[in-house]
């Protein structure tokens, strides 16, 4: 299980996330949703630790940071190797192949023998039907592509939890598909699944638990359908946006 106790994060003197507690059962799939600027995003950037929170505890199986105190990098480290973080523009080294974006951190940061690398980096473009495009650099691949290179590249890492932050948002609606039925497949291994999305009809259709963040705090979580049914005037006016 992931666990959040009391998590705090300030940009300045802004409070972006406020005494965030919350449990995601171990390979399940989590989508959190609510407005911009609610604080999604540094939700997950505090879980990979892209971004430091100010206090609270996070822990994964037994193993917890407690942000309250100096934690060692070491320590960080071995965390964030459990995590493979997809981001909303894809990220890819623009001076590297396909192949290449997949083969670098299993490479660089594992030491893992190139062959064997290479040989896992080819099942990951067969996992996510681009073989073909193995030889490609980003600006010859199309966004959904590249997202999906994205994808390939977290999964190199063989982490526990896969956080999405808004995967499809830079997507046209054909593209998006391609993506989100990447995702849709990959919620029914065994991995722990966090994603940030506005798309509601995937929400429903892939969570196992649905978070609404609102101004930094958790307004409900429970399954689509329960959230659907909460008498609150915020939640029902968000849905029947997106809807």
């Amino acid at each position: 299980m992931l666990e959040i106790k009391k998590l705090n994060k300030y940009f300045g003197d802004n409070h972006v996330l406020k005494d965030i507690d919350l449990q995601i059962k171990s390979q399940k799939t989590t989508v959190i949703i609510g407005s911009s600027g609610s604080g999604k995003s540094t939700l997950l950037r505090c879980i990979n630790l892209l971004e430091t929170p100010d206090s609270g505890i996070i822990s994964w199986n037994g193993d917890e940071l407690d942000f309250s105190r100096k934690i060692p990098k070491s320590k960080c480290q071995a965390f964030t190797k459990k995590t493979g973080m997809v981001f909303q523009s894809f990220n890819l080294f623009p001076h590297k192949t396909a192949l290449e974006n997949i083969m670098e951190a299993p490479v660089t940061v594992l030491k893992k023998n190139k062959d064997k690398a290479k040989k896992e980096a080819m099942e990951l473009l067969h996992k996510v039907g681009l073989e073909e495009k193995k030889d490609s650099y980003p600006h010859q691949l199309s966004g959904g592509q590249q997202q999906r290179i994205a994808i390939a590249r977290a999964l190199a890492m063989k982490p526990e939890i896969l956080l999405f932050d808004e995967p499809t948002s830079a997507l046209d609606p054909e593209l998006e598909a391609d993506v989100l039925n990447l995702i849709r497949e990959l919620s029914k291994e065994e991995y722990t699944i966090l994603v940030v999305t506005h798309n509601m009809s995937f929400a429903r259709d892939v969570s196992d638990e649905v978070v609404f963040v609102n101004a930094g705090e958790i307004l409900a979580k429970g399954s689509y359908e329960e959230l659907t049914k909460l008498d609150n005037e915020r939640i029902k006016q968000f849905l029947s946006f997106l809807n």
